[in-house]
């Protein structure tokens, strides 16, 4: 069997009528859904120990700035407001939670359409992703929260004779707000090798592309820092920084694929033509 028969019996055997693309689409969503639903329900059970648990990078900023841990304290000005924040926490755990679930339905809604080379080379991009994630939120658990509470701790002043007292007292609501917004952040820069590695797969990204565009990169880098965290030049730097480090990476990830691409093309071509000379040599004289 050629090689272009091969890939006929791949199509036939992906293609299926619109109703059962529909069907399937359906069913994947249901337990997407439902999955991000009961997660949901477990974190918003368990909401104000998870939310004490990120409180803890509050306390060792506490620490840092000499402070006592144990007197950590932050309020709420408005009845439902604590409600709001952990049904924000149980959103936002559960969506972590379930990502994996959410993620296997989307591959295999997607897989059927795919050859069985593509679905090979998606495959490790959809294990990855997830641990660069969880790679960008430990980052800022234990260094970029920390850095950042205790760069507003710093202002705090005594009060004496000559000042008043000025003391941080974050709501709740605001606290969640941040450190979701910084964990997103780190987050979506961590997908930056993924992407530009599938981008090359497919052919509309090279590593050379990206070398070029290199100084533009880091602008934007500092540019993008600058809209995503606070206004404080600690975290602005410290998304910056690893976003060009994962730029790097990119660009080196990016070159590996266009090598092992040129390898495996290299192979074919010597196979296509080792085959066609053994169609076109002479059948041996019989004796």
């Amino acid at each position: 069997m050629s090689v272009s028969d091969k890939e006929r019996e791949e199509i036939e055997k992906s293609s299926a009528p619109l109703i059962e693309h529909l069907i399937e689409l359906r069913r994947r969503l249901i337990w997407s859904l439902g999955g991000f639903f009961v997660a949901f329900l477990v974190c918003f059970f368990f909401a104000k120990r998870l939310f004490n648990l990120l409180v803890i990078p509050f306390k060792w900023a506490t620490q840092w700035a000499g402070l006592d841990p144990h007197k950590v304290e932050l309020i709420y000005t408005a009845p439902q407001e604590f409600f709001f924040t952990q049904v924000k926490l149980a959103m936002f755990g559960g969506m972590v939670i379930a990502f994996p679930l959410i993620a296997t339905q989307i591959y295999k809604f997607i897989a059927p359409g795919l050859y069985k080379n593509e679905r090979s080379a998606f495959l490790p991009f959809l294990i990855a992703s997830p641990v660069l994630f969880l790679m960008g939120a430990s980052l800022v658990y234990f260094f970029f929260t920390p850095m950042v509470m205790w760069f507003f701790l710093a202002m705090q002043q005594v009060g004496t004779n000559d000042q008043v007292q000025i003391s941080l007292l974050p709501k709740v609501s605001e606290y969640l707000s941040l450190i979701m917004t910084l964990i997103f952040s780190f987050g979506l820069v961590f997908q930056l090798p993924v992407v530009t590695s599938l981008l090359t797969r497919v052919g509309l990204l090279s590593s050379q592309a990206l070398a070029e565009k290199r100084k533009w990169a880091i602008v934007l880098s500092f540019v993008v820092a600058a809209v995503l965290t606070p206004p404080d030049p600690m975290s602005q730097c410290g998304l910056a920084i690893p976003t060009i480090i994962l730029y790097e990476v990119a660009i080196w990830s990016s070159r590996m694929i266009e090598r092992a691409q040129a390898r495996d093309r290299l192979a074919r071509e010597q196979e296509e033509a080792g085959s066609s000379v053994a169609s076109d040599s002479p059948d041996a004289p019989s004796t």
